[in-house]
């Protein structure tokens, strides 16, 4: 039996008797829907939504894209028609700009992670928790508490805070006593741990490699402070642990290990009986690869349950998924006792958080979300954790009344179609630079030749695939190459992609102009060109971050963050 009067629930005699009597009170298809965190795209159609809660009972819910006042109605539509109060999830890892659209990006993890102290995970959670709880958010998916220990690994590249497991730790307990402090219960990811590999979970099964002894004095050390600092809930990634795995099943074959999703040995022996964690575990999203590639549908559903997760994250069809579920509790893969202790901590959460009496926020609280107040603290973290990574040709800083002509390239990733047009942010960098005192020209891509010259096929003349180096070297007095590569859920892992072969973005140029090379996301952008003498990390591309970048380039201030040594990429030519 689960003690909901224990770390981390504390419930009080009123609320564990809220617990029992709702669950005493539940149907079998209540049962079933407790289990699962639904996604929900259709934003606006009130009567969907009653539908979907009427006939499915869902237990949670995490939506796909919505602005505030579109997030706040349909969250408030999901509480109104359901009997149960639900668990309402945003992944608020970097601030509430991933979860609504006009939220604000505070910090990604390596910035947070690169800030001196614990003060821009707390900027983070508080603006990012404050929008989220405006909108009627509950639940964070977040803090990622992986540590990175392979530099090819770029799956949590920019969202983890460190290699350090200390930073790791400091940084997630503040950003959970943020959180609790609005009343939103924390979920961390993605146990047993990503950072150690270079795959991507999302495409196919993860593996994290590390030997007990080096999971324990990584991973392990996090989470039993985590644990002990009384986060709420833990999201399994779909990863495998081996070395653990085998601990607790010695006569375990290859070809049967699971991702911890589905793996009793790391739920149930790891998780719940060796780090003794008592609260709520969810799936990962169980479309991505690493799951879903593993076991017929039909048993991953009920699977993840019996293994040990008390829910479930998303559908693939509600009615097919529903019933899987039904068919594992009947068939006893779900035992009543695996069942009750789910449904308890389940319940347990939401009277943690106070949904046995709920209060939906008022629409006056929406004004919180893209405020002023949150964008000053957006520039705050910016100022903080903006990297200079190496100046060995102490370049910086640079006088624009010295330097004026700027030749800016910006390396990018491809435009895949008419919903991912070129990145806005080399707009942005131009704009703060020429504000700076520079004067700038902005290098067109190939892309954007490409769109402002239809039907050419001789694209190599307009391109100017080579230049004169004098006239080069008479025009410009400085050359900044920004790098803004994205990548999700596509590829294992992301590098730099020049816009096309023998592109001449590619840096030519350093030996010709003194020249700047930023990282406007990933850190490990050096092992592509290491060939560069002055190097930031900036770890953002919105206006705050471009905005301290340049302050910090002409000297107005200083730079503060601080890189680990995964920058180096374990090479000796990224350091000189």
């Amino acid at each position: 039996m689960v003690d909901l009067t224990k770390k981390p629930f504390y419930l009080n005699q009123e609320q564990i008797d809220w617990v029992e009597e709702t669950i005493a009170g539940m149907s079998e298809d209540e049962k079933v829907g407790q289990l699962f965190t639904i996604m929900n795209i259709r934003r606006d159609d009130e009567a969907h939504i009653k539908a979907q809660v009427e006939k499915y009972h869902p237990g949670g819910l995490r939506w796909q894209g919505a602005n505030a006042e579109q997030a706040w109605g349909q969250n408030k539509y999901f509480q109104q028609y359901s009997r149960i109060p639900m668990l309402i999830a945003a992944n608020i890892e970097s601030g509430a700009s991933k979860s609504i659209m006009g939220g604000t990006t505070i910090a990604p993890g390596p910035a947070v992670g690169a800030a001196a102290g614990d003060k821009v995970a707390r900027l983070l959670a508080k603006a990012g928790g404050e929008e989220a709880a405006a909108i009627g958010c509950n639940w964070t998916f977040a803090p990622i508490s992986d540590v990175v220990s392979n530099w090819r690994n770029t799956i949590v590249n920019n969202r983890a805070f460190s290699d350090d497991p200390e930073n790791v730790i400091r940084n997630c307990k503040a950003y959970m006593e943020e959180m609790k402090k609005l009343g939103i219960a924390c979920c961390t990811k993605h146990f047993p741990g990503d950072g150690s590999e270079e795959r991507d979970q999302h495409l196919v099964l993860g593996c994290n490699d590390l030997s007990e002894e080096e999971w324990q004095g990584s991973f392990g050390k996090v989470y039993r402070e985590l644990i002990e600092a009384g986060v709420e809930s833990f999201m399994i990634g779909h990863i495998c642990q081996p070395a653990l795995q085998r601990k607790y099943n010695p006569s375990l074959k290859d070809e049967d290990i699971m991702p911890a999703t589905l793996s009793k040995e790391l739920l149930t022996d790891v998780l719940r009986g060796e780090l003794g964690f008592n609260g709520l575990i969810i799936t990962d999203a169980s479309h991505m690869g690493g799951m879903a590639s593993m076991a017929p549908r039909s048993y991953q559903v009920p699977g993840a349950i019996a293994a040990g997760c008390d829910m479930f994250l998303y559908y693939n069809d509600g009615e097919e998924d529903f019933e899987y579920m039904r068919q594992g509790i009947r068939s006893g893969l779900i035992t009543q006792e695996r069942l009750s202790d789910a449904l308890h901590r389940i319940l347990g959460l939401k009277a943690m958080l106070g949904l046995d009496k709920l209060r939906f926020p008022e629409k006056e609280g929406l004004k919180v979300v893209g405020s002023e107040a949150h964008h000053q603290m957006a520039y705050e973290a910016a100022d903080e954790s903006i990297t200079l990574v190496k100046d060995v040709q102490h370049l910086l800083p640079v006088n624009p009344a010295e330097k004026k002509r700027v030749r800016l390239y910006y390396a990018e990733s491809a435009p895949v179609s008419s919903v991912a047009p070129t990145d806005q942010a080399k707009y942005l960098l131009k704009e703060e630079l020429e504000k700076a005192g520079f004067e700038v020209d902005l290098h067109k891509s190939f892309y954007e030749v490409e769109k402002e010259n239809p039907g050419k096929t001789n694209l190599w003349s307009i391109l100017e695939a080579t230049e004169k180096m004098e006239e080069f070297k008479e025009k410009y007095d400085l050359v900044i190459l920004a790098i803004n590569m994205v990548g999700y859920a596509q590829e294992n892992n992301v590098r730099i992609k020049w816009d096309i072969a023998h592109s001449n973005e590619i840096p030519w140029y350093i030996h010709e102009v003194p020249t700047i090379g930023i990282s406007l996301n990933y850190t490990n952008h050096l092992y592509d060109v290491p060939q560069l003498k002055t190097f930031i990390n900036a770890y953002a591309s919105e206006k705050e971050y471009i905005r301290a970048l340049v302050e910090k380039i002409v000297g107005k201030t200083p730079f503060k963050g601080r890189a680990n040594d995964l920058v180096w990429c374990g090479r000796w030519d990224t350091r000189v």
